[in-house]
């Protein structure tokens, strides 16, 4: 893992580099998650450099003293800023948290990306009350509603269930929680016309935690953005559909 230092953190990414001469692809990972979650990403690395970074606070990346919310959210732009200007990552691609990490830098940094990936998020992303209570008071009841079906998964084996479960662990019920409410506070929908930055929204054609539908409306409001569904799979598409997933990226950047 390198690092880059900032607003006095260290912010942790690991680079794959194949000697691609693409622009190189930043990956932000979602709601208590890590740079992990992105493993089978590193085969685009053929094409291009591809980064994967742990947000403040998960994975290999100091925390930051931030309430849940946009103060939170801030920080975490700040994190991919970061990583972003220290590895010239021309392209961003962010999965649900994520995914209003990269909005939210489109939106209110100094950034210029070549091209813009959001998968499985939305403009607003609006979290059951029931899941925040139990993320705040019942840990393990929480993340076993995320493991229903048709919410992080379609069709898991057992060996891609017990990785999620101790991906949560890691990040711990804290970090978690507080990824979840500064989802559930996020709301970009009325300046969407603002991004004008080549884009593709991609999900899983049963996602229930960020349907088609959110996807759908990501084209119909941004100038210049197509949408796409990938078959057999929820939330997290790029773990359990993970050929269709860098198909569908590497066609949309080839175009």
């Amino acid at each position: 893992m390198e690092t880059v230092t900032h607003h006095g953190r260290e912010t942790a990414y690991r680079r794959h580099d194949r000697g691609g001469d693409g622009e190189p692809i930043l990956f932000v990972h979602g709601s208590g998650g890590s740079h992990a979650v992105w493993k089978a990403q590193a085969r685009l690395a053929d094409a291009r450099p591809v980064i994967t970074l742990d947000l403040s606070g998960h994975g290999a990346s100091e925390d930051v003293t931030a309430d849940p919310g946009y103060e939170a959210l801030s920080a975490y732009v700040d994190d991919t800023l970061a990583v972003a200007e220290a590895t010239n990552a021309g392209v961003l691609c962010g999965n649900s948290l994520g995914g209003a990490v990269v909005l939210t830098l489109l939106l209110e940094r100094d950034i210029d990306p070549e091209a813009v990936v959001l998968a499985g998020t939305g403009a607003k992303l609006a979290v059951l009350d029931d899941l925040l209570r139990w993320l705040r008071t019942d840990f393990e009841r929480a993340i076993e509603f995320l493991h229903g079906p048709d919410r992080l998964f379609h069709d898991p084996d057992d060996r891609l269930l017990e990785t999620s479960r101790a991906a949560f662990d890691d990040a711990g019920q804290a970090v978690t929680h507080r990824d979840f409410r500064t989802c559930h506070t996020f709301d970009v929908r009325g300046r969407l016309d603002e991004i004008t930055t080549p884009t593709l929204a991609v999900v899983g054609e049963y996602d229930a935690l960020t349907p088609p539908w959110y996807h759908e409306a990501l084209a119909a409001r941004m100038p210049d953005c197509e949408w796409t569904t990938l078959d057999d799979a929820a939330h997290l598409a790029m773990l359990e559909r993970p050929e269709a997933f860098n198909d569908a990226l590497t066609n949309f950047l080839e175009e």
